[in-house]
């Protein structure tokens, strides 16, 4: 939206540059600026409202497009949930008039200087650009107070364990994005302040140039000749990378370190649940023999098995807020040193995390009542499927009518636990004795022969109707709807951003277009033509540089949480691929408004002139 509303607001500048003998015309016949002000901007209105009826219309098929890819491309991430288009007439009149009235917002600014200016300057229709006088204290102040402010909130969240709070860390993102683009308009200043704003003016004025006179400084320096274009197109291009940037790190990818303990597979192979309960320990030669397995069968296999008591789905596929999860019961010991954990409430079991299911926390400032038991759960089945955090308890009623509450006292990072509440296996057979043998197992097995063992087990424990998954296949099925929704929004920082190229393409455009006389005199005096080309080519590059330099650099402190967590998949290769193509396309559209604006007989305006 920021994106768009910044290319708006430039071409509608670039109209009333057109239109400015028109506008001086109006001034020398006696309209006053109030009322030149006040009819521009009903036209600026008008266009504003056909613009917002289309869009409207673009709105309705964009959301008929992203249903369709829910039920079809992205089904895994609302699996059976029915989803059909809706609309009311009240929700469309709401959406024209917001668009309308930001509209009008953003032209009125646009207009607020313009009609300031002399008749004589619009009837001429050499347009200068406004003195930056106060511009470079201003942007300074601004940037470093936004800068401070955003790492000092990266500071407190860190300080105060609130690494897990997502929203804190775009805010202070937002506030670096800010900050460098007070910075790029604080340079740009000091680059107009250095060097004429063109070398029309340069051959008139006796000014020593502090750099070297070499094409790169002529082309940096272009860039200050329109500083607030410049500006506009930094900030359309760095609010687009800063969008998908900070997004494409948060996306999930199971089958990466799934074999590591501390993914979120806990290293295991797979995973299953059985319709009947399984009384024998399936690590014991009495517990193979009874479903004839011989330990050739389960060489070098490993179960961890786990009591069930049934509850609400409590993961992401389920869209509803569970009230009473699944519970599961384990022996504690059993699952030492796999997955990784987000939060615990006591910074002393970090060594051994899953000893917190044992109930003593020497370094907890809330010990467990008689009726608490502790339990340990995924952080993002905790926070969005249950509405909780860690230390909060749930109410539950054990098998003859006594309450009892369960107090969150773990959270593991992004895990194939999603769903339930793990608690200790004596508390669970304390609570629930009626609930006998494991129903649900975590199976460790060679990598080399994952499929020979769910073979072998899925045929010897048919009657009690095992059904076996690979973890990585489970835990993508849980990541998927978190991708998907990274992905719309992804569609749209790419909407931005292409704003963004498109806003450089028209800034190259109109720039060259001002700018042929200048370019001729440089034809006149002997630059070849493929060198004003590559001139244009570096001023233009290095906007698009400016822009993507700080949308990453802001992406990097609002993706700070993703890469403090123990489970962090850092995709370098996939992010690499997404800026070297945003960087390919914003060199191609100034190349083609280069190339398009170069040709010509550019002699023919020097004689103009």
């Amino acid at each position: 939206i920021i994106a768009a509303l910044l290319l708006m607001a430039m071409l509608f500048q670039f109209g009333l540059e057109q239109r400015a003998p028109e506008i001086g015309t109006l001034f020398a016949l006696g309209f006053t600026p109030g009322q030149v002000r006040k009819l521009l901007l009903w036209e600026g209105v008008a266009l504003a409202f056909i613009g917002g009826v289309i869009g409207m219309v673009g709105g309705i098929y964009f959301a008929k497009t992203m249903l369709h890819g829910l039920t079809t491309i992205w089904r895994d991430a609302v699996s059976a949930t029915a989803l059909n288009f809706h609309v009311t007439g009240q929700a469309l009149v709401i959406g024209v008039f917001a668009s309308v009235v930001v509209s009008t917002i953003t032209i009125w600014l646009a207009l607020r200087k313009f009609v300031k200016r002399s008749p004589r300057e619009l009837l001429v229709g050499e347009i200068q650009a406004d003195q930056s006088n106060g511009q470079s204290l201003k942007s300074k102040v601004i940037g470093g107070v936004t800068l401070v402010a955003g790492l000092a909130l990266v500071g407190w969240a860190v300080a105060a364990g609130e690494t897990q709070n997502a929203g804190i860390f775009f805010g202070a993102g937002a506030l670096v994005l800010i900050a460098g683009l007070s910075f790029v308009s604080t340079w740009l200043v000091k680059m107009e302040r250095q060097a004429p704003a063109s070398l029309e003016v340069q051959k008139h004025a006796e000014l020593e140039l502090r750099a070297p006179f070499t094409t790169l400084a002529l082309a940096v320096r272009g860039c200050a000749r329109r500083r607030k274009r410049s500006l506009a197109t930094v900030a359309m291009l760095a609010c687009g990378s800063f969008l998908i940037v900070s997004i494409g790190v948060f996306r999930l990818d199971a089958n990466r370190d799934a074999t590591q303990k501390t993914s979120g597979t806990g290293g295991f192979a797979l995973l299953g649940e059985t319709t009947l309960p399984v009384v024998n320990d399936l690590n014991s030669a009495s517990g193979r023999d009874f479903f004839a397995l011989n330990e050739q069968d389960l060489n070098g296999v490993k179960v961890v098995s786990f009591r069930v008591r049934a509850g609400d789905e409590a993961s992401c596929l389920n869209l509803n807020r569970a009230q009473k999860p699944r519970l599961l019961g384990v022996q504690s010991e059993s699952l030492e040193g796999r997955f990784a954990f987000a939060k615990l409430v006591d910074r002393g079991f970090e060594e051994k995390p899953w000893e917190t299911l044992k109930g003593f926390y020497p370094k907890y400032d809330q010990p467990l009542a008689t009726n608490e038991v502790a339990a340990i759960g995924d952080a993002n089945s905790i926070q969005w499927a249950m509405g909780k955090k860690v230390g909060d308890t749930i109410d539950y009623v054990d098998e003859r009518g006594q309450p009892f509450k369960v107090r969150i006292v773990g959270a593991v990072a992004n895990s194939i636990l999603q769903g339930q509440l793990i608690i200790d296996e004596a508390e669970f057979v304390k609570c629930f004795p009626g609930e006998s043998g494991y129903r649900m197992f975590l199976i460790d097995a060679p990598s080399n022969a994952v499929s020979q063992v769910s073979a072998k087990l899925s045929r010897a424990m048919q009657d009690v109707g095992l059904e076996l998954t690979p973890t990585a296949v489970r835990l993508n099925q849980f990541n998927a709807v978190q991708n998907t929704y990274l992905g719309t929004f992804q569609v749209l920082g790419g909407l931005g951003l292409l704003l963004g190229s498109v806003g450089l393409g028209i800034v190259v455009l109109r720039n060259v277009l001002e700018r042929r006389s200048e370019l001729a005199v440089l034809l006149a005096v002997g630059f070849p033509r493929q060198q004003v080309q590559r001139l244009l080519l570096v001023e233009n590059g290095a906007l698009l540089l400016a822009g993507l330099f700080i949308g990453v650099i802001a992406a990097g402190v609002a993706v700070f949480p993703a890469l403090l967590s123990p489970a962090a998949q850092l995709p370098v290769g996939s992010l690499a691929l997404t800026l070297g193509a945003i960087l390919l396309n914003g060199s191609l559209w100034t190349w083609v408004a280069t190339r398009f604006a170069v040709r010509g007989d550019l002699l023919a305006a020097l004689r103009n002139e």
